[in-house]
């Protein structure tokens, strides 16, 4: 059958890797700006806003595609901004069909006007949370340190996100820039985190070839990998079959380490040149365990059913290899097993058992 986006928005949905500070409502940007003085935007219009930060993301350039952040980070420097801006994300992930979304930001990028880092993580918790009450939609929190910042900095944001694990914090990545700056200058907040028994996602080859995914997970432990688009290149391809794998790409698909997709903002940033020659279709046909995800909303212009859409069209998937993907997402999501299992079996299973039902009248 056609698979319609108004039809996708309707099935339960798993999201990932989504960046809290590139997904804010144009609007509330415009709105945070003039609360709180901020003068750099480029325009105060919520439609030419949103098409600036667009046309900006577009430039197939991850450096450039970033700079669009200097603004978002730019209006969340109070607690009341990062807490309306985590509790519109969970409202905007109920109108999506999401049932559980693990959402990502830098403490750091949020202290700019004073706040210290706990302060900024309670906020968006709270947020959050109030957004979970309201919308019933499950989260995660997982805390990034960035690549180009001192290792010292980064133990601090892995100690930050151990202290905040029973209270909706459920994992520790390492975002920005690949290029120069490889994820094993960081390896002992990485092994404080392995330590402490707690959960790893990394970007890794997305800008930067599959040496960057081989530390990630070698050197850092990484459990996920955000991106992973230059594994490919661990494989000989002809013809659109795999002849033969590389050491590191039959490690990722034995292990079953989830792969984080982003399909649309890999075009963006030149990841890939387009949807078409994207590795997605590969890696999902030979069994590797990849996800659907946004990225950043805000700058793609697109929310996850729109990546269901996509990949849907591109690469020809069914229901059925929509609702695996699901499933995949929840699997490797950063919940405990029996939370996990409840979310798969009485929430996905049971919304595709029922959307198939409903279609078959």
């Amino acid at each position: 059958m056609k698979l319609k986006k108004e039809f996708l928005r309707s099935l339960p949905k798993v999201l990932l890797h989504d960046h809290l500070d590139g997904g804010v409502r144009p609007q509330t940007v415009i709105d945070l700006a003039k609360e709180y003085h901020y003068t750099k935007l480029p325009t105060t219009n919520a439609n030419g806003l949103a098409e600036w930060f667009h046309r900006g993301a577009t430039r197939g350039s991850l450096p450039l595609f970033l700079e669009g952040f200097e603004h978002t980070c730019g209006v969340m420097q109070t607690e009341h901004a990062l807490e309306r801006v985590a509790y519109e994300m969970m409202e905007d992930m109920s109108k999506d069909g999401v049932v559980y979304v693990e959402t990502r930001f830098a403490p750091i990028f949020h202290t700019l006007k004073g706040l210290h880092c706990e302060t900024v993580v309670k906020a968006v918790l709270k947020g959050l949370e109030r957004g979970k009450k309201d919308f019933g939609v499950e989260y995660g929190l997982i805390l990034c340190a960035m690549r180009n910042m001192k290792p010292a900095l980064s133990q601090e944001i892995a100690e930050l996100a151990v202290d905040f694990r029973n209270s909706g914090v459920v994992g520790f990545d390492l975002a920005g820039e690949e290029g120069g700056y490889p994820p094993k200058k960081h390896v002992d907040a990485f092994h404080y985190i392995q330590r402490e028994n707690f959960n790893i996602t990394i970007h890794a080859g997305e800008a930067f070839g599959k040496e960057s995914i081989w530390q990630a997970i070698q050197w850092c432990g990484a459990h996920r990998i955000g991106h992973a688009t230059r594994l490919i290149e661990d494989m000989k391809v002809k013809d659109g079959g795999v002849l033969n794998m590389g050491t590191l790409a039959q490690y990722v698909l034995d292990k079953r380490i989830p792969l984080e997709i982003c399909l649309t903002s890999n075009v963006h940033t030149g990841a890939v040149k387009n949807l078409e020659e994207h590795p997605f279709g590969i890696l999902y046909h030979y069994k590797f365990r990849v996800t659907l995800n946004t990225d950043d909303r805000l700058m793609s212009n697109i929310t996850l059913t729109d990546e269901y859409y996509t990949a849907a069209e591109v690469f020809h998937l069914k229901l059925e290899d929509l609702e695996k993907l699901t499933i995949n997402a929840m699997k490797s999501a950063f919940l405990p097993y029996k939370k996990r299992m409840v979310l798969i079996y009485d929430v996905i299973k049971l919304g595709y058992a029922k959307t198939r039902e409903q279609h078959k009248k």
